[in-house]
């Protein structure tokens, strides 16, 4: 892309009020076939956790469809055996 286009991009991103995505993240379980998800695993789980206690969705952590199922999975097993808070408490 030429810097003309470039700027005429950057333009109609200033227009519309709409920040554009950079490069999509890979799947850091694809990527890595030796790292697996596992609910006891809740080092690994609180980096798909937001502070207030949900879930982190895909298009944040880069995960694909599958590997987001399965942490939603392994995160709700965590928390039914008290490894993970099911909310964040207030002041």
């Amino acid at each position: 892309m030429s810097r003309p286009e470039q700027q005429k991009d950057a333009d109609l991103e200033q227009e519309s009020g709409r920040k554009r995505m950079g490069r999509r993240k890979a799947c850091k379980f694809c990527a890595d076939e030796n790292l697996k998800i596992d609910y006891k695993d809740a080092g690994l789980l609180k980096y798909f956790i937001a502070d207030r206690g949900k879930l982190v969705p895909r298009r944040l952590t880069g995960n694909c469809a599958k590997h987001q199922r399965e942490i939603g999975r392994a995160v709700s097993r965590a928390r039914m055996i008290a490894l993970m808070p099911f909310a964040v408490t207030g002041k």
